[in-house]
């Protein structure tokens, strides 16, 4: 059973060829690899350069980076990713592994879902680049306060002393944001979430922002620069009066799971006591 909120693409198709994506320690996954390789070729299933154009899927053996990794390479392509979790969290992953084999049997035979999750647009001076997980604005310098100035469209919010600030994504409302105490945005809901980091006040609270709605932030700081950070990669610099406009981008990553992965056992399974 799946979520109502969770949309999914038409019927997967089977696998004849996947490329892998690995951990950037390939010692942590080196066993996995040589099973898997060796179980694809089992069932007849060719495995393919990580780059390869023409895979029917990716499978990834890390955490939720290396499937921000391959998600983002995916981008404008038909190509679904799965992951194998490697990593300290994995929510973005569905299969265990110890069940690797099993599970994968079940996806190289096309029983597997396909979900489509929203991306964000940041623009800085005529420049734009694309975020999965978040877009965050953070002091330059560390230990300095930031003053950041915030709109959504042409609505002004004020000013807000504090240490930075985020907008996620729903898949990356349950990283960064999270743990900041921004609200988690189920997958299939067309909105992003603004939670400030830190902040020097009583009143800046998280705001869920839905498809449309831009989000505008100025830095009003006198001596400190603003990073802007998409996905964990410094993307651009804002000087004092410099701003980071944020949208919901047309674009989706294309996220597999097994057929009874939902979004809320995930998150009990990772989040849950």
């Amino acid at each position: 059973m799946t979520s109502p909120l969770e949309s999914t693409t038409p019927s997967p198709r089977r696998i004849s060829r996947v490329a892998v994506v690995t951990h950037g320690r390939r010692d942590v996954v080196a066993d996995a690899l040589a099973r898997l390789c060796a179980f694809a070729e089992s069932r007849g299933v060719q495995v393919v350069d990580a780059e390869a154009p023409d895979a029917d899927i990716v499978v990834v053996l890390g955490g939720d980076g290396t499937m921000l990794r391959a998600l983002a390479a995916r981008l404008g392509t038909d190509v679904p990713v799965i992951g194998v979790n490697f990593g300290r969290v994995g929510f973005l992953a569905s299969i265990e592994p110890v069940r690797m084999e099993d599970e994968l049997s079940r996806v190289f035979a096309g029983e597997y879902r396909v979900v489509p999750l929203p991306t964000l647009e940041a623009e800085v001076g005529g420049r734009r680049f694309v975020a999965l997980n978040d877009v965050v604005a953070t002091s330059g310098t560390i230990g300095r306060m930031i003053e950041l100035e915030w709109a959504i469209g042409d609505e002004d919010l004020g000013r807000v002393a504090c240490d930075g600030l985020i907008c996620a994504t729903s898949s990356g409302s349950t990283a960064y944001n999270l743990s900041n105490g921004g609200p988690v945005l189920v997958r299939g809901l067309e909105a992003s979430a603004v939670t400030f980091v830190a902040p020097h006040s009583l009143h800046a609270r998280p705001m869920v922002v839905p498809r449309g709605a831009e989000v505008h932030v100025w830095n009003r700081t006198p001596d400190v620069d603003v990073l802007v950070i998409a996905d964990g990669h410094a993307s651009a610099t804002l000087g004092r009066d410099d701003h980071v406009s944020i949208r919901l981008d047309d674009q989706r990553s294309l996220l597999a799971t097994m057929p009874e992965t939902t979004f809320f056992g995930r998150y009990r399974a990772v989040f849950g006591s």
